[in-house]
């Protein structure tokens, strides 16, 4: 089976974590070129490996680096959405937030020279608060969302939402959803799909959601990675000690465990089984009340 492997594209400063840390300009800069690095040396390995993935991407890079954004998409991979500039749905008002998805569409679509049709939000930030998005997500021409983590966290999550792909629906819209993996263990879902968890706990965990996922008639096993947790030599922010061990945990085993992995199952982009999803019968699950 080919699992989806993607890639969520923003400088290590802009992580939630890290929202209230006002960076310096040179600390900055040094991050975006330190993203940029990170990103290229994913690219090298994908190919490497002849993977194809999905890079959800913060449109503000395509202002300040557009060449990376044409760069992954002249490598066959798909450019999707992450925002504008890593805020949370969480701190907009439907107005602002469509603003913020139209400016970093335009942005990615003129730097790649290609649809963008994928979303998703910063921190999984797409939840029963802000259900609202789905419907601007869909009136702006978006065809999937990757943003609903069915399980808890003091963060994101929709405990409740299916484990495998589904129509969500808004309050007036829906569309395809393509939910992170995670690992059923009764009635609880383990996050398994990538991140703290990717760095943290034993890859046998990460396998296991994987196989569930190969058991379902609509199986789409989502992962997914930041190019930040594949350096590391890179300064680390002035975080809560709970938020550093979050995240920089593993970093250092980072690179050799995204290797084994894409040797053992490759990859596809997610925007490859939007036709597919589409002709196929799935669930829906309203979010927004």
């Amino acid at each position: 089976m080919a699992a989806y492997f993607t890639f969520d594209v923003e400088p290590h400063d802009r992580i939630e974590a890290a929202a209230d840390h006002d960076c310096p300009p040179a600390a900055r800069a040094d991050y975006a070129r330190r993203m940029d690095a990170c990103t290229r040396w994913l690219l090298d390995t994908l190919a490497e490996f002849g993977a194809r993935s999905t890079f959800f991407m913060v449109g503000e890079i395509a202002g300040s680096n557009p060449t990376l954004v044409r760069d992954i998409a002249a490598a066959g991979h798909e450019i999707a959405c992450h925002s504008w500039d890593h805020r949370r749905v969480h701190r907009f008002t439907p107005e602002a937030f469509r603003d913020d998805v139209r400016k970093a569409i335009d942005a990615l679509e003129q730097a790649a020279g290609v649809p963008v049709v994928g979303f998703r939000a910063p921190t999984f930030s797409v939840t029963r608060e802000t259900g609202w998005a789905i419907d601007v997500l869909a009136e702006e021409g978006v065809k999937y969302d990757s943003s609903v983590f069915p399980v808890r966290h003091d963060r994101y999550g929709v405990p409740d939402a299916p484990r495998f792909p589904y129509r969500v629906r808004g309050r007036r819209r829906e569309l395809l959803e393509f939910p992170p993996a995670t690992f059923g263990l009764g009635p609880v879902n383990l996050p398994a799909a990538g991140g703290g968890y990717f760095r943290l706990f034993p890859p046998a965990v990460m396998r296991a959601a994987v196989a569930q996922a190969e058991r379902h008639p609509t199986a789409a096993a989502v992962l997914y990675f930041h190019p930040w947790e594949f350096d590391p030599g890179q300064p680390q922010l002035p975080l809560g000690r709970a938020s550093r061990f979050r995240t920089y945990v593993g970093i250092s085993r980072a690179r050799a465990r995204l290797r084994q992995l894409l040797a053992r199952y490759g990859s596809r982009r997610l925007v490859d089984a939007v036709d597919e999803m589409e002709r196929t019968e799935l669930p829906a699950f309203r979010l927004a009340g």
